[in-house]
């Protein structure tokens, strides 16, 4: 596949090296899926445990929603850090059918790093076998979970963050608005990196991207799908499973938003910053220029990639720390 004439040169070059898994969305069914996620599960269990200097890592199981199996956390702390922390609670990516917690290890482990945070990673349902809405659910009831249990975690249940990637950011931006429709939790700010939010799939740039280097319109299409079946771009589609479809803004915690030039994302994001800040949300926007989707994750020693991983960083300290 040709790469796009505005792709970041650096990116270009980083991804000779770069592995990228081969996933044909458009030859694709969802019988197809055990067998990837099994062998997503069996290269993680491979690997050495994660272990990174001064940060402790454990997995929880907590309760789901009512009357749903138990979730996973896997919670993340800096070691010599005590008394309540700052608290990002965030959601994988993986296009609503794909992913665990294991895959954003490295990420939350610089978060905790560069914020002085601690992290709560959820490990949700996936589609299709579980639709919506039992991905956010999961995702919310982890965050209600988080939050009750705040003292014994060390964290401060007033400065918890909602973040998430892709089709975790997605997820993290219904779980923001089920909490300010439920009336809590309290969520502080919300850190949207190329989210997943219209299924419609009518913006430019979403018609744009049939060839991409990760995630194009085919596998967009395949996401939504396994999501929501039938109700895929329809008018009965819950704003919780796609946040673009929320009428109301107003009355969100203050929002970072990323996405790349170079993805079927773009659009939306760029739609979804300028409607929060048109209900009165403060929201800092940024579109990464030449950039692909995940670009940071197959590439993550570019200097673009840096810049991305320290924009979060920044803006998550900005909103959460305390001089």
């Amino acid at each position: 596949m040709p790469l796009h004439p505005n792709i970041d040169p650096e990116l270009a070059e980083g991804l000779k090296h770069a592995f990228l898994p081969p996933v044909d969305f458009a030859r694709m069914s969802p019988a197809d899926l055990p067998g990837l996620r099994r062998q997503m599960g069996a290269a993680f269990a491979a690997m050495p445990s994660f272990a990174a200097p001064g940060l402790s890592v454990e997995d929880r199981m907590v309760p789901g929603p009512d009357g749903d199996p138990d979730i996973r956390v896997r919670l993340y702390r800096p070691e010599e850090r005590h008394g309540p922390l700052p608290c990002l609670y965030w959601m994988h990516g993986g296009g609503m059918v794909l992913g665990l917690v294991e895959m954003d290890d490295a990420r939350m482990a610089r978060f905790v790093q560069d914020v002085g945070c601690a992290v709560v990673s959820v490990e949700y349902r996936l589609a299709p076998e579980h639709p919506h809405p039992a991905p956010v659910e999961d995702c919310y009831a982890g965050l209600v979970w988080a939050v009750k249990n705040a003292e014994e975690l060390g964290v401060d249940p007033e400065r918890v963050a909602v973040g998430g990637s892709s089709a975790g950011g997605g997820l993290a931006a219904g779980t923001v608005l089920m909490a300010r429709d439920r009336g809590g939790p309290p969520v502080a700010f919300q850190l949207l990196s190329s989210p997943m939010l219209d299924d419609r799939g009518t913006t430019p740039s979403s018609r744009e991207f049939t060839e991409a280097v990760a995630w194009n319109r085919d596998a967009n299409v395949f996401g939504w799908t396994a999501l929501l079946g039938d109700a895929i771009g329809t008018e009965g589609v819950s704003p919780y499973a796609a946040a673009a479809r929320a009428a109301d803004l107003s009355g969100l915690p203050p929002a970072y938003i990323e996405v790349g030039e170079l993805e079927v994302f773009r659009d939306e994001c760029a739609d979804y910053a300028m409607r929060l800040v048109r209900a009165g949300v403060s929201t800092e926007f940024h579109m990464h220029p030449g950039a692909f989707h995940g670009f940071d994750a197959f590439v993550p020693e570019a200097g673009l990639s840096r810049r991305a991983a320290a924009g979060r960083a920044a803006a998550l300290r900005r909103a959460l720390v305390r001089v």
